[in-house]
């Protein structure tokens, strides 16, 4: 009997990058003492660039695991929407319930505390949640310390347990960038970072033909889906009934995850 692959991936570790860092910093010291700053400047930016760098790329596991497909080859595919609860939720409910697919709301806190009812018909209408921060602080989320970072993840968990009554398990970082205090704050609320492999570029302004292309490109078996409701553009209902028939024409099914682990 085979053990099937646990998809809560909640980081064990959260500080492990640490001790590289003072690594790093010890090595480009000697090097700078012993060689002169023509070595050591460029090895001192270097080692900024390793450990700042993978703060913007969306699916890094440098400071955190991040589930970013599914496994196995079952003609499965997993919807998530960001940014929501917004105006075109209902719109959106409605949509995923005339093609039979389910999905999974990231949803920001302070917007779920707005308007509860929704994130209730979520879950009745057999979607599940995940936790996208208290106040989506799109430009500096990347540079938030640990108290501040702490407290984004930690109220939207509060905000979503008190509405539902049943604490979120997933996480999604704002835009995708996780930084060295994302993974303790994961750790303490035992959430799983969730990334994604197809994406359309859909929360800014866009094409919805364009975004919908770039997504067809990147469906597969066991896909991760990156969508979005209520970005200011006004497209992500066409485009996510774009998708949804999409995934119908290739035969792909949109589940939820635990439903497929056996």
């Amino acid at each position: 009997m085979t053990v099937p692959e646990t998809l809560h991936r909640i980081p064990r570790r959260p500080w492990r990058w640490l001790p590289w860092l003072l690594l790093s910093q010890l090595l480009v010291a000697a090097a700078w003492l012993r060689l002169g700053w023509p070595v050591g400047l460029p090895l001192m930016v270097a080692s900024h660039a390793l450990f700042m760098v993978p703060v913007f790329l969306p699916n890094s596991r440098f400071y955190a695991p991040v589930l970013s497909r599914l496994p196995g080859s079952a003609p499965r595919v997993w919807l998530t929407i960001d940014d929501g609860p917004s105006d075109q939720t209902p719109a959106v409910l409605d949509l995923l319930d005339r093609y039979q697919a389910k999905a999974t709301f990231f949803l920001v806190g302070e917007r779920a505390l707005a308007q509860p009812d929704l994130v209730r018909q979520m879950l009745a209408r057999g979607h599940t949640l995940g936790n996208h921060s208290h106040r989506h602080p799109q430009t500096r989320f990347w540079r938030l310390g640990p108290a501040a970072m702490a407290a984004e993840i930690g109220e939207c968990q509060k905000a979503l347990t008190a509405i539902t009554g049943q604490p979120p398990r997933w996480y999604r970082s704002v835009v995708g960038m996780t930084n060295p205090f994302v993974a303790p704050a994961l750790q303490q609320w035992q959430l799983t970072r969730v990334g994604w492999s197809a994406r359309g570029y859909d929360g800014v302004d866009c094409q919805p033909a364009a975004v919908v292309e770039r997504i067809a490109a990147q469906l597969g078996p066991g896909a991760i889906v990156l969508l979005h409701e209520g970005a200011a553009h006004g497209h992500n209902l066409a485009i996510i009934e774009a998708v949804l028939q999409a995934l119908q024409d290739r035969g792909l099914r949109a589940e939820l995850p635990d439903a497929t682990l056996s």
